[in-house]
């Protein structure tokens, strides 16, 4: 399959690109050639191959949820800026705009 200059004008439109006659010509050329590589693989047998969403098995490797002890709370709060009862203060971020 080959763009003609006014597919590649339709394409550079959607995409918001203000393309010169060069770049059109350019992008008309190298868009066909992807298209054709893309037709390259209707070619292929694949009959005896089962759709896949990966190329390779993948299976999720989940470990088991153990408590366990923490870091002491003076070496969590070691480096904050400000702190108190044991938690960080941080800036407000958002205007509650009633006080």
């Amino acid at each position: 399959m080959s763009l003609t200059l006014a597919d590649v004008e339709k394409i550079a439109h959607l995409a918001r690109l203000e393309l010169t006659e060069a770049e059109k010509q350019q992008y008309q050329e190298q868009l066909s050639a992807i298209l054709h590589y893309a037709e390259r693989l209707n070619e292929l047998d694949l009959s005896g191959v089962s759709p896949t969403s990966h190329a390779i098995a993948q299976q999720n490797i989940m470990r088991p949820d153990v408590a366990e002890p923490s870091l002491p709370m003076d070496d969590l709060l070691f480096n904050a800026p400000q702190q108190k009862e044991n938690q960080f203060v941080v800036q407000a971020v958002l205007d509650d705009g009633g006080e």
